[in-house]
């Protein structure tokens, strides 16, 4: 699973891509704090067992927060937060909207799952799989699977981190594990987000 640090490198690139002339770095943070909001649920999962990547992994989340930011800032007469944040806050939360979408929650669905639409129906779902051209098999893909696997649901699934190694109460020598990368491609990620926000940074000098 993709450590927060993948997280925050993938709201990184975000925040240089899309802040345009609003990149500084309180804009960032902004942005940055959206994309981990979703790990924040590890310590729910503490006191109700289940609900890591599922409370505010949940699709449910940002599309509340989007029809709210779209009601306020295209269909009101008179913007609450353009009001109080001009034009500059109406993109920060737009731009923090997109990563916590692409950068806090899909990068988990696309990994070992997320409770997608929880709490309106409780079920993980994990988007991963492969696309491969084949001279003897065509066109293969593993994405959608359509066998008859038991439902992972709260009451039965525990996503393992540092914080909550295991489901219910742990041994006093239990080993505490907190992922930075685990893998070459996850390191590239991250090395990707410090050189694009440190390039933006170098240019807004």
């Amino acid at each position: 699973m993709p450590s927060t640090v993948v997280h925050l490198a993938i709201g990184g690139v975000i925040a240089a891509a899309l802040l345009g002339e609003e990149f500084d770095r309180r804009a960032v943070a902004v942005v940055l704090a959206a994309t981990a909001l979703p790990d924040l649920d590890t310590f729910a999962g503490l006191y109700l067992q289940g609900t890591h990547r599922a409370l505010l992994h949940t699709f449910v989340l940002p599309a509340v927060a989007g029809v709210a930011l779209a009601h306020d800032t295209r269909l009101r007469g008179v913007s609450r937060l353009r009001a109080r944040w001009g034009a500059r806050g109406t993109r920060v939360a737009w731009v923090a909207l997109a990563a916590l979408i692409f950068g806090g929650i899909l990068p988990d669905l696309m990994t070992n799952g997320v409770n997608a639409f929880y709490p309106l129906y409780d079920r993980f779902f994990t988007f991963n799989g492969e696309l491969l051209l084949s001279n003897q098999r065509g066109v293969v893909q593993t994405f959608v699977d359509l066998s008859t696997a038991p439902e992972q649901t709260t009451e039965n699934t525990h996503y393992w981190t540092g914080v909550d190694p295991t489901r219910g109460a742990e041994p006093e020598n239990v080993e505490r594990i907190f992922p930075v990368v685990r893998s070459g491609f996850q390191l590239l990620v991250v090395a990707l987000g410090a050189f694009t926000l440190g390039a933006r940074f170098l240019e807004e000098r």
